[in-house]
């Protein structure tokens, strides 16, 4: 009988713990939908703000690099703060910053104002990838990891869909600077719903496990030739996707298809992105992250080289293969660095692998764009796919040193 109550007591308790685990990750993806659509959603209204304020494209262009820079620059930081602050109230704070920052964009008066302000918000962006995807790996150490940062990652691409849209429907109505005080509303009244739930937990989760663990001491890399190999394969992974969504309109261009053609192919590629961000974390708890990796890799290489000849009008399967495997083995690779991370640096892991992988990506358009000035566009793709199956023998010699 006492065995019974015991194994009763147990159950609820792992209930519980599994109850507090999913709560957290809905608050985690609702601060990844926020802060990435925020991202995002600065996009349609520069069209707007350059007209209203008499911008040059250098000055268009400086600032969404300034945004870009401003949300990925400062991951590390982030991560170190984390073992300062709860790692709840950390992410918190960023999503409630940068919302107050986009909101104060609507005062700005010229563009260097305008460059500062946009600055100044991208600072609370860097919170959400290291200290989210830190936090989720944490909960799920026992299991369903990939599930889970799936989830957070598709959260993110949900939010580039909905707030973009939401600034879209507000700017005809109201203009820029009204749709700049609607999403930072959308943020604060977020960053208030969040705040208030996190209350319910009776301690930070993002500690639970590394309470009990020895602390690691500099990055907590627990194996540094398969974590420096699986960050590399981050790098090709992001230029790759990067350089592909910059130059595929002017291929398609190229194959005569129309602006709203060219619109609705993008349009494809980005939903079946999200997609594949959730499908293959799913993927990833079943077959294992290098197995998905090297598949999802091999697809993407194929996929590129398969759309330089192919009639316009089989593109349709092309790109969506394309943007389902291309955006999501991005899931298994965040749920490979949890792996090689010990439990209580997560959170400096992650910054250090999103610093690389994103800050080295900026430079992929530059690059292939020289090339494609150099040799036509096509060549850049060639040099894509080429370039990307690189990652299959580095994921195979990554995977043996990780068992090593």
């Amino acid at each position: 009988m006492a065995g019974e109550i015991q194994t009763n007591e147990d159950r609820l308790r792992d209930d519980a713990v599994a109850r507090q685990s999913r709560f957290v990750l809905l608050g985690c993806c609702a601060t990844h939908l926020v802060t990435d659509g925020l991202s995002n959603a600065v996009y349609p209204l520069l069209p707007l703000i350059a007209l209203d304020l008499q911008l040059s494209y250098t000055a268009v262009g400086s600032l969404r690099t300034a945004l870009i820079a401003s949300t990925s620059t400062l991951q590390i930081p982030a991560g170190y703060l984390a073992d300062l602050v709860p790692e709840t109230l950390l992410l918190g704070a960023g999503m409630l910053w940068m919302s107050l920052g986009f909101a104060a964009l609507a005062l700005a008066g010229g563009f260097w104002q305008l460059l500062l302000l946009i600055t100044a918000a991208g600072i609370g962006g860097n919170v959400q990838h290291p200290v989210a995807t830190a936090i989720v790996s944490k909960l799920y150490e026992a299991g369903g990891r990939g599930k889970a940062v799936s989830s957070l990652n598709f959260a993110g691409d949900l939010g580039k869909v909905i707030l973009p849209s939401v600034a879209g429907v507000v700017a005809i109505a109201f203009g820029w600077r009204g749709a700049m005080l609607a999403l930072g509303a959308i943020g604060v009244a977020a960053s208030a719903g969040y705040a208030l739930a996190i209350r319910r937990l009776r301690s930070d989760p993002g500690r639970r496990e590394a309470a009990s663990a020895t602390k690691a001491k500099g990055w907590g890399v627990r194996r540094p030739l398969a974590f420096s190999l699986l960050t590399t394969i981050g790098i090709i992974d992001n230029s790759t996707r990067v350089g592909v969504m910059t130059f595929l309109p002017f291929l398609m261009t190229d194959k005569g298809l129309d602006a709203a053609r060219v619109s609705f192919l993008l349009t494809l590629v980005f939903a079946f992105g999200a997609a594949g961000k959730l499908g293959c974390g799913f993927l990833a708890d079943r077959f294992g992250n290098v197995g998905v990796i090297v598949i999802t890799e091999a697809v993407t290489a194929l996929a590129i080289l398969s759309a330089i000849p192919v009639d316009p009008l089989l593109l349709i399967p092309v790109l969506a293969a394309l943007g389902f495997v291309g955006n999501g083995t991005s899931s298994a690779l965040y749920s490979a660095v949890a792996e090689m991370v010990h439990v209580h640096s997560r959170a400096r892991g992650y910054g250090l692998f999103y610093t690389l992988t994103l800050g080295v990506g900026v430079l992929a358009p530059v690059l292939y764009g020289a090339l494609a000035d150099a040799t036509g566009v096509t060549s850049s793709f060639v040099a894509m796919a080429a370039i990307t199956l690189l990652t299959l023998p580095m994921a195979l010699l990554m995977a043996r040193s990780a068992e090593a």
